[in-house]
């Protein structure tokens, strides 16, 4: 006999398949870590990208909801199973750009500035990049990167160059923009190596990037896991770098943990890249497993160690997010 729609066996149906997820989301939740976590409060459910700011001793967040906070770690912090949990303090909160979402960030200490991607999350009518001081947190400037009348794009992540240009990667239309040290917008960065023959694997386009210390950019292309390697000394010259040993798929933000190993967030969780070869090919050689429900968005190198942002925080009224340390 059909199930009706409102009947009480169908709400029973639902309970049970909604009480799935939610179970498992409380068993996660109450595991104990395998390794060492960084919890915080925060006033928001979600945290796009998380960069360790080593002259500050602290992180400094994005708001998926706009504006960029900080948590500051004590010197006298101590880890173990007594951790305290940190508290989000917010630093920047740009009323001309409210309904907006801040989203990657880079830490550009030798101009002592944090970049921020800026970006309309759901119309995909506006792009920019800010940059702020990171003592008076004063913005420097806003450089719009698209708007209502251009292709829809949506601006992403950002590297910093050692000149202080910005390369800002766009996850709908499969382009970087280029910005000058001074937020002049300079050109835009296209190759047909970006778009992925199947349509499916354009929905989330090029994602995570970072400036190698040798003169070129790593990126991802988050639904097809390929990662490409652009020389900015040849004309921006795109090559698709050969990976073996396992896929990057659903990559997001990425980290240098030295000039030959790449940290890859995303579900699942992180992965580790090497390469000996400058970056012409590369092995997925290990792979973390974090809170999956979290979901990983951002990775970050403190003190020597890797850690994952994730995106989503638990609890109500206040949120608590989880900065957690990946070991290979």
């Amino acid at each position: 006999m059909p199930i009706g729609f409102c009947s009480p066996r169908f709400l029973v149906f639902v309970f049970l398949i909604s009480a799935i997820p939610i179970a498992y989301i409380i068993s996660e939740e109450r595991a104990v870590p395998t390794t060492h976590v960084f919890h915080y409060h925060s006033a928001g459910f979600f945290r796009e990208c998380a960069k360790w700011d080593d002259q500050g001793r602290r992180f400094l967040v994005s708001f998926l909801e706009g504006g960029v906070g900080e948590i500051r770690v004590p010197d006298d912090y101590a880890r173990g199973p007594g951790d305290v949990v940190l508290k989000e303090v917010t630093l920047v909160k740009d009323f001309d750009l409210a309904g907006n979402s801040s989203l990657g960030i880079a830490v550009d200490r030798l101009r002592n500035r944090l970049l921020v991607v800026v970006a309309d999350l759901l119309g995909n009518r506006y792009s920019g990049l800010a940059a702020y001081d990171l003592s008076s947190w004063k913005r420097l400037f806003l450089t719009r990167l698209s708007g209502p009348s251009d292709e829809k794009s949506f601006a992403d992540d950002v590297a910093i160059d050692a000149g202080g240009n910005a390369y800002v990667t766009d996850a709908k239309a499969s382009k970087i923009w280029k910005v000058g040290a001074d937020g002049e917008f300079l050109s835009i960065i296209r190759n047909p190596l970006f778009t992925p023959k199947q349509w499916y694997k354009t929905l989330v386009a090029l994602n995570g990037i970072v400036c190698h210390p040798d003169g070129y950019l790593i990126v991802i292309h988050t639904f097809s896991g390929n990662l490409f390697k652009i020389d900015l000394a040849k004309g921006y010259e795109v090559k698709l770098i050969e990976v073996v040993g396992g896929s990057l798929v659903f990559g997001d933000g990425l980290d240098l943990i030295s000039p030959t190993k790449l940290v890859v967030a995303g579900n699942p969780s992180g992965r580790l890249v090497e390469s000996s070869d400058g970056w012409e090919t590369a092995s997925v050689v290990a792979k973390f497993k974090g809170p999956i429900h979290r979901l990983s968005t951002a990775a970050t190198v403190k003190d020597g160690k890797v850690y994952l942002n994730h995106l989503v925080g638990m609890g109500y009224p206040k949120k608590t997010h989880a900065l957690v340390e990946a070991v290979f």
